[in-house]
C-alpha cells in the first residue's frame, strides 16, 4: 500500500484540529531520519525505538498497513488520556502514541514505513521538536 506524505500529514492534522491543535508540517530531514530507520528495522522488524532526537510513534503489522492505520492505531488511545490530570487513565503510558500525535509544540512530521523480512510490516513517524515531556501537557 503506496502512501504519501501528504497522507501522513493529513492523518495527524485531522485529529490534532479535532482538539484544537495547529497542523504538522512534512520535514525531509526528519522524514530521511525515519525512513533510516525503517530500513534499519527490515530485518527483524523489531518494535525498538530509536533513542533518536525526535519524538517517535512506532507501529507493525501484518501484509499492506499503511501509514493512515498506524496513525488510526495511535489515535485510537483518545479515550486512554485523561486531560484533566494530564495522564493515561490505567496509569500507565498506553496514550503517549495520542498525547505525541496532538503535542502542540511539535511541528515538523516525518514518518518511514518498510516491509519486514518475516512479511510484517514497520511503521514509524517521527516529530520534531520532541512530545511528551514530563510535566507538560499537550496542548
Amino acid at each position: 500500500a503506496q502512501i504519501s506524505p501528504q497522507d501522513f500529514v493529513n492523518a495527524h492534522n485531522v485529529i490534532r484540529a479535532a482538539v484544537g491543535v495547529g497542523p504538522l508540517v512534512w520535514n525531509r530531514t526528519v522524514a530521511s531520519y525515519a525512513q533510516k530507520y525503517a530500513d534499519k528495522r527490515m530485518k527483524d522488524c523489531e518494535m525498538e525505538h530509536s533513542y533518536g532526537p525526535y519524538g517517535e510513534n512506532l507501529a507493525e503489522g501484518y501484509g499492506n498497513l499503511d501509514g493512515v492505520d498506524a496513525v488510526k492505531m495511535w489515535a485510537s488511545e483518545k479515550p486512554d488520556y485523561d486531560h484533566s490530570s494530564n495522564s493515561c487513565v490505567s496509569g500507565g503510558d498506553d496514550c503517549l502514541h495520542y498525547t505525541q500525535i496532538v503535542w502542540s509544540k511539535s511541528v515538523h512530521l516525518g514518518c518511514g514505513r518498510a516491509k519486514c523480512a518475516n512479511g510484517w510490516v514497520f511503521v514509524i513517524c517521527s516529530y520534531d521538536p520532541v512530545g511528551n515531556v514530563e510535566g507538560e501537557r499537550p496542548y
